[in-house]
């Protein structure tokens, strides 16, 4: 009688891993030996200009707002702190990652080999 919390606990028996010492597998053939694996392949995010457009101006926005907000203080005469000064940065990254995504969204800066 009682409840499960003052039963004692079960224990269940763990069996070992198998031996691993053993030669490797060989790894399964691809699944349809003619499709291409290319990395190259143009991904979706790359070929829509609204979705870069629309998600590049909204982390521009929301890296604007996270900087402001750490800004108020500082205008209304407080001195800056490591969590303001932090919170800043933070917004400055959030607004450059914007700027990235309009500026250079396919990775046209780098090279693929």
């Amino acid at each position: 009688m009682g409840s499960e919390t003052s039963q004692p606990l079960q224990s269940f028996k763990i069996d070992e891993p198998p031996d691993t010492t053993a030669a490797p597998a060989k790894p399964a053939p691809p699944a349809t030996p003619g499709a291409p694996n290319s990395p190259a392949e143009p991904r979706l995010f790359n070929n829509c200009w609204s979705c870069r457009v629309l998600s590049g101006l909204g982390l521009l926005g929301a890296g604007g707002y996270v900087y402001l907000v750490a800004r108020k203080p500082l205008k209304m005469g407080y001195p800056p702190s490591p969590g303001t000064i932090t919170q800043m940065v933070i917004g400055i990254s959030i607004a450059t990652w914007g700027i990235v995504i309009l500026a250079d969204p396919k990775g046209k800066a780098y090279r693929v080999v």
